[in-house]
């Protein structure tokens, strides 16, 4: 609870943001004994919103609403986001932005943000990820090994449950693991033919979805369409774990409607508190504490600094904005007599993943560095495009086919000139200045993307797929739009080179800290939540074990 007497809400710490990380925070924090406020820019989460078992003929629009692309031009274009749960993702109207180049910058503001519609896969990242610099020369290694991280993911394995099969791959680490999914027959052929012919791994995608009962929540049922919720908490989202655990302790406040618009400094050239806004009333309001933890997501934690005009001594806030590069997939028919096609549940919550290959030893493959890894499935479907007409054409449509698909997703280097500023023109609803977005692909990302689709194709035509389509010729994916942003406010040794120390502490104000993807220094290519989830965890064990010392 607030400190009794204070004018202003005093705690312990400020966690802004209440994702995967500020979930995180809040739970490490409360339960080692501190007073925390969580701060969410959305609002308080119903469950009685959840629709993953709401059929399309219970909605008014049919799940089509209109309405959704009206408010929402940019969050629209995101597969999740639908007349189901629309209201989680912000509106553009009142959430601007300004491009310079085209950015898709998918936004969820609700307690629990994007951990309630994420994708859920999960994979560690490697030592070679963690010091990429050291093997081909580019930029910097990050300031932490892959040896310190290893029980921090290990501690987030454990709580989250993660189904998936060990591999034994050093690209690739395994996590402690839950029982994995099952492939289809179609991907153990695709899984068999690529190991046999191209010493290739296969294998089933690592996720944060339960496939046994784990920690009080109940295994999956493969109703299928996680992104609307989950009422079993089945899968992985902050409010139904960590912040419940958080709220357990007896010691969080949950502040809701209260975007953030800028950290208080006083003297000493330490952090006081936050000014946000009352979404409800326009009205600014104030939150002292000793320190404060960001974890509003890569973009909204770099624009909350910018606003604040604190944290950028070394002028690199801002820069070596990254996002994966995708959609570089390639599809076919797999050569499986018996379909058996079958348009209801259960749906498998889950795909194949094929791991990084390229730049293991060497340091680069035709002409790029880095690498790929790939996402996809293979199953049975009606063939509504079978010849013919009448009896024969229902016979062969009912009769099916094996469809298979898998897509690249690339490494994007960390480059200055991806960056992001504030728009001194332009603020949102609430009268906060707003981010201007300037990105696009280099030479590297490009080059990637086209060995992956040519990689993609040879190993679908080394499982015998027919009538294999390419992705269309530097179709790139837009930057932003794989919600996988990371990077504007790197973490490293130097305070001239950096923004925050290998611990995700300020260099300029000792007492903010930042965990979310802005303190990135490379992408690797796997998908960043789980990472993020372990770099919490090790900065709250910091603060517990030495920063707490000295504010005491």
């Amino acid at each position: 609870m607030p400190q009794v007497g204070s004018a202003v809400p005093t705690f312990d710490a400020i966690v802004v943001g209440s994702g995967a990380t500020g979930g995180w925070a809040a739970k490490k924090l409360t339960e080692a004994g501190m007073r925390v406020a969580l701060v969410e820019a959305g609002a308080a989460l119903n469950k009685k919103d959840f629709t993953e078992h709401t059929s399309p003929w219970q909605m008014p629009y049919l799940g089509m609403s209109p309405k959704v692309l009206k408010d929402r031009p940019i969050q629209g274009r995101c597969y999740a986001c639908t007349e189901y749960n629309s209201k989680w993702f912000v509106s553009d109207v009142e959430n601007p932005y300004t491009q310079e180049k085209p950015f898709w910058w998918i936004r969820q503001r609700i307690v629990g943000g994007r951990s309630l519609s994420w994708g859920r896969q999960s994979y560690r990242m490697s030592a070679l990820d963690l010091a990429g610099a050291s093997h081909d020369g580019y930029d910097v290694d990050w300031p932490i090994t892959y040896s310190e991280m290893v029980p921090y993911y290990e501690e987030v394995e454990r709580y989250v449950g993660i189904s998936g099969r060990a591999e034994n791959l050093p690209q690739l680490p395994d996590s402690i693991f839950l029982p994995p999914m099952e492939f289809t027959c179609g991907e153990t052929k695709l899984r068999d033919a690529v190991k046999a012919k191209m010493n290739r791994t296969v294998t089933m995608g690592r996720t944060a979805i339960l496939t046994k009962n784990h920690n009080g929540r109940a295994a999956c049922h493969y109703c299928g369409p996680c992104e609307r919720g989950c009422n079993t908490n089945s899968y992985f989202s902050s409010p139904g774990t960590t912040i419940a655990d958080a709220q357990k302790t007896g010691r969080m406040t949950l502040f809701t409607d209260a975007p953030v618009a800028r950290i208080l400094m006083r003297d000493g050239g330490k952090a006081q508190g936050i000014e946000y806004i009352d979404a409800r009333t326009r009205e600014a309001k104030r939150i002292h504490a000793k320190f404060i933890v960001m974890c509003a997501s890569t973009l909204e934690s770099t624009r909350l600094l910018m606003n604040s005009k604190i944290a950028n001594s070394s002028g690199v806030l801002g820069t070596h904005l990254m996002d994966h590069i995708y959609q570089a997939g390639v599809s076919g028919i797999m050569p499986i007599a018996e379909a058996k096609p079958w348009a209801g549940m259960p749906r498998r919550p889950n795909g194949i993943y094929i791991p990084r290959f390229r730049n293991l030893k060497e340091k680069s493959t035709n002409g790029f560095i880095r690498g790929y890894g790939y996402q996809g499935g293979s199953s049975p479907g009606f063939n509504f495009g079978a010849p013919g007409f009448g009896p024969n054409y229902k016979e062969a449509v009912r009769k099916g086919l094996w469809s298979i698909n898998i897509g690249a997703w690339g490494e994007c280097l960390a480059r200055k000139e991806n960056r992001v500023e504030i728009d001194t023109t332009r603020v949102d609803a609430y009268g906060i200045p707003v981010l201007k977005i300037n990105a696009e692909w280099g030479d590297n990302e490009k080059k990637l993307w086209r060995d992956a689709v040519e990689q993609g194709a040879e190993m679908l035509a080394a499982a015998g797929a027919t009538e294999i389509r390419k992705a269309a010729p530097d179709n790139f994916s837009v930057p932003g739009f794989c919600i996988h942003e990371t990077g504007t406010a790197r973490m490293g040794n130097d305070p001239k080179t950096s923004v925050f120390n290998k611990y995700c502490q300020s260099h300029d104000v000792e007492n903010v800290f930042c965990t979310d993807g802005a303190v990135w220094v490379s992408s690797g290519c796997q998908n960043p939540t789980l990472t993020m989830m372990a770099i919490t965890v090790r900065t709250c064990d910091y603060i517990v074990r030495e920063y707490a010392k000295k504010i005491a």
